[in-house]
This record gives C-alpha cells, sequence and structure tokens, in this order.
C-alpha cells in the first residue's frame, strides 16, 4: 500500500516498509508516525537517524537486543534500554523504529 509523502506516492510491502529504502526522507517517519498517532520528538529523531547511520555501516537494520546495545553506547546508558526504546516506539523499537526510518524490517523480527 503506498504512502503519500510531499506530493509523492511511495511504495510500501505488506507490513508498511518502504519498498525501496533510497527513497526515504524525514517526510516519510512523519507519515507513518502520524498514522500510528504518535507525534514525532527530538528523542524519536534520535533514534531514527542511529538507525539509518547504522544501516548505512552494516547493510543490516539491527535486531532490538543489538539495536539497545548500540543506542546505549552512542547515546549513553539512559537510552539503551528497552523501557526507554519502548516509551518512544510502543509497536517495537525495532521494527516501528526501522519502518520510520525506511529500514527494511529487522532479522530476527516476527
Amino acid at each position: 500500500m503506498p504512502i503519500e509523502v510531499n506530493g509523492k506516492s511511495l511504495e510500501t510491502d505488506e507490513e508498511g516498509y518502504l519498498a525501496n529504502i533510497n527513497e526515504w526522507e524525514p517526510g516519510v517517519a512523519e507519515v507513518m508516525a502520524k498514522e500510528d498517532e504518535l507525534d514525532l520528538t527530538d528523542e524519536h529523531w534520535d533514534i531514527i537517524n542511529f538507525l539509518r547511520e547504522y544501516y548505512e555501516e552494516y547493510q543490516i537494520a539491527p535486531a532490538v537486543r543489538v539495536l539497545t546495545k548500540a543506542v546505549g553506547k552512542k547515546l549513553g546508558k539512559d537510552k539503551g534500554n528497552s523501557k526507554y526504546l519502548y516509551g518512544l516506539f510502543p509497536y517495537g523499537p525495532g521494527k516501528q523504529a526501522c519502518r520510520y526510518a525506511g529500514l527494511p524490517k529487522p532479522t530476527g523480527c516476527v
């Protein structure tokens, strides 16, 4: 089902992930968050941007455990824990945050 972002129609798969990660722009996250009735804060953007950098370096979307550990290393222990990440992304920090970041579904996510 396509999503409308800044006047463009972008294809998504059956779970809502972008079909072409190269089409991502910040508006994608805004549209997806609105669909989830979520207001994106600077804290959300810290994680979304972190995920995009992680993907650029490793060419893989991290599973939740790896994400939690990596966020803790880069952004501090207070942000590198499941409670904090689930507070931001209630549908699952791996799945929901990766979707907002325009990345493929993380491996290990069912």
